[in-house]
């Protein structure tokens, strides 16, 4: 785990989208394609709007969302909105999206399909772009969630679940800790002193705080980028 601090959330956001884009590069200087995991949220829209001008070889690249709302794609809830609004422009916009929603199947249905489609994807992936809550939550895995210990589980044979918590009015479908931690790097990416405390928390807490268990497993070295 490695951290870095920055004076604005701008420099903390241009800084993570430039290492979000050596780690793409890496995997398409190889000559395979490259799987990049992008969250929702407020946090990384600086960062993958940076991003979308990066000069890649993007027809190589796939984007797959770090979890997802069960809404509409084209409601403002939506993280594939997000994404394709930020990151799929500019140069970027050759990039393919794995979407989430299908308005088609119940949410526990689509979670078992994406499971499959997501082992079709390049694993592992390049990297990984991830946010966290006041709560300590990444991605959807809130810590109120009923089947919070198959999320966190990281030798868990499943890549993503469909999760229900208070803390929002719709259900949702995660990536677990067992796939994004199939990632050559992970970029936690925080702003605010009190998601400072929380990670500071986390560090000290094994088990308090579903961040704790990010922070904790061995397999992708965790990029901790803060701002106030």
């Amino acid at each position: 785990m490695t951290e870095f601090e920055f004076n604005t959330r701008e420099e903390a956001s241009v800084a993570a989208a430039a290492r979000l884009q050596a780690a793409l590069e890496r995997r398409l200087a190889s000559g395979a394609e490259a799987s990049l995991v992008i969250s929702g949220g407020t946090t990384p829209g600086r960062c993958l709007s940076e991003l979308s001008t990066a000069s890649l070889d993007w027809n190589r690249v796939h984007a797959v969302l770090s979890d997802e709302r069960w809404v509409a794609t084209d409601s403002d809830d939506s993280n594939e909105k997000l994404a394709r609004e930020l990151l799929l422009r500019n140069a970027a916009a050759a990039a393919r999206l794995h979407g989430v929603f299908r308005a088609d199947m119940s949410v526990d249905e689509r979670a078992r399909r994406l499971d499959r489609e997501l082992r079709l994807q390049p694993l592992p992936f390049a990297c990984a772009l991830l946010g966290m809550g006041t709560d300590g939550h990444f991605a959807s895995l809130f810590p109120d969630a009923d089947n919070l210990a198959s999320g966190l589980d990281p030798d868990s044979p499943l890549l993503c679940i469909p999760v229900r918590t208070k803390a929002s009015p719709h259900a949702r479908i995660s990536l677990t800790l067992s796939a994004l931690s199939r990632s050559d790097e992970i970029v936690l990416l925080i702003f605010g002193a009190e998601k400072r405390d929380v990670l500071r928390a986390a560090k000290q807490s094994a088990t308090a705080l579903p961040v704790s268990r990010l922070l904790l497993q061995k397999r992708a070295p965790v990029n901790i980028y803060w701002a106030p």
